[in-house]
């Protein structure tokens, strides 16, 4: 949780936008300029932190997941995974923390694996018929919009935008409605009273990750139409 507990300036408050008076063509060595210090930041920074490795766990624990609920349909042992993963995600959040270990491969990392999780979970999900299609469509569209709207922002010279505090609770949402959507595939004497609480966060989170994903694009929407008004000087 890298990014939540250290979020980047605001994007629609100006960011690090630039001068107001360069011409288009500098603009755009000027965008191509961000995008190159943005990359060059991951590499400068430290890779071999206590935090960056608990990530990879986290990213190798994927497939694994993967594995579990499509071969063998071990729910039980994927919902081990998922619950360590979540653990792990609180941990080196704390841990960058405590440390001081911030580097940007870690806020890279992090989200990334978040995303990742959420749709080999979808892929599953769909696949043994736990949820609908368009569900994880929408879901996995979200995302994608979202990353291909980042390096749009350091084009115009702005960071991503920051946290909102939807986007939290709708994560939260869902990593509760995954475990428990997993636990009520197996019948045991508390599954009919599980399964409708699990569909319910299933619903909330939906509904709220769909809605921060707006809210996020209206950002860099606002953010990239400042950028283009700024007057420029031959």
């Amino acid at each position: 949780m890298q990014d939540a507990e250290r979020t980047t300036e605001n994007t629609t408050s100006g960011g690090h936008g630039g001068d107001p008076g360069r011409s288009p063509e500098h603009r755009q060595d000027h965008g191509i300029a961000r995008i190159r210090e943005a990359a060059a930041g991951v590499w400068a920074d430290p890779w071999w932190t206590l935090p960056n490795l608990l990530s990879v766990l986290r990213l190798a624990g994927v497939p694994l997941f993967l594995w579990l609920l499509l071969g063998p349909k071990a729910d039980l042992l994927a919902l081990l995974v998922l619950v360590v993963s979540g653990i792990t995600d609180w941990l080196d959040g704390k841990l960058a923390r405590w440390l001081n270990q911030y580097s940007r491969l870690g806020e890279l990392l992090d989200p990334a694996a978040d995303r990742l999780y959420i749709v080999a979970t979808l892929v599953a999900f769909v696949l043994r018929d736990v949820v609908p299609w368009w569900v994880a469509a929408a879901l996995v569209l979200r995302d994608v919009v979202l990353t291909l709207c980042l390096p749009v922002l350091r084009w115009h010279g702005y960071e991503p935008p920051e946290v909102h505090y939807l986007g939290k609770a709708a994560t939260f949402c869902l990593m509760y409605a995954f475990p428990l959507l997993l636990l009520v595939q197996e019948e045991f004497p508390l599954s009919e009273v599980v399964r409708p609480v699990a569909y319910a966060f299933t619903c909330w989170g939906g509904a709220l990750y769909l809605w921060a994903g707006v809210l996020y694009l209206g950002q860099v929407v606002a953010a990239v139409h400042q950028a283009r008004r700024r007057p420029a000087r031959a």
